[in-house]
């Protein structure tokens, strides 16, 4: 699973607004606001961390580490891919 603060992460990486990472992901604004303001691993559906999960990873988001240690983010360049 993934962490709030991979969520808040990812979307600084990407230049995404919350309203961005709503569209993409197909998950509502305030639920996302909501998800990153929470400490380690969110509470909320698993489908809903999923969906945002997945739309990170489709802009080029990797998330590495167990959010019990060491929790992060990198973008993967192009050249990477």
């Amino acid at each position: 699973m993934i962490t709030s603060a991979q969520i808040r992460a990812a979307r600084a990486l990407l230049r995404w607004s919350s309203t961005q990472l709503s569209d993409i992901s197909g998950v509502g604004t305030a639920t996302i606001k909501r998800l990153e303001v929470m400490d380690g691993v969110p509470s909320g559906q698993v489908r809903t961390l999923i969906a945002i999960k997945e739309a990170l990873e489709s802009a080029g988001v990797e998330f590495v580490g167990r959010p019990e240690e060491n929790p992060g983010v990198c973008l993967i360049t192009k050249a990477r891919k």
